[in-house]
């Protein structure tokens, strides 16, 4: 689970190394109750770039889009079994939801195949 102020690894090979999430999109809290939207996998967050390589070629000031691929927090699946990884990732999008690298470093979860995004899938080394 991912939420506001989580420290985030980027991914794939767009020269950023991490970033700070600053908003979940799409998820609200429960009505009425004081709770923070949290994303999981194949969730869009907005991110800040927080460490990157001198040769980035996205501004460090602006605010980017992820979907998050690694979490920490355990997922479960349909048939009962859970998926955790070592460290929370994620991997940075356009606007059209196209990743901006042209490489997935270590494995994603399955469930970005149910929410489309079949390019970051394809892109990627191991689907978990």
């Amino acid at each position: 689970m991912i939420q506001q102020e989580t420290m985030i690894d980027i991914a794939d090979n767009s020269g950023v190394k991490s970033a700070l999430c600053i908003k979940v999109l799409k998820r609200g809290g429960a009505r009425g109750k004081k709770t923070r939207p949290a994303a999981s996998v194949g969730d869009v967050i907005c991110v800040a770039i927080k460490k990157s390589l001198p040769s980035c070629p996205l501004d460090d000031k602006k605010v980017h889009k992820c979907v998050i691929v690694r979490t920490r927090y355990p997922l479960k699946r349909a048939d009962g079994s859970y998926v955790r990884f070592d460290t929370n990732a994620a991997v940075m999008i356009d606007a059209d939801g196209n990743p901006i690298g042209t490489r997935i470093f270590g494995a994603v979860a399955r469930e970005l195949r149910e929410k489309n995004y079949m390019k970051i899938v394809s892109l990627a080394s191991e689907v978990v």
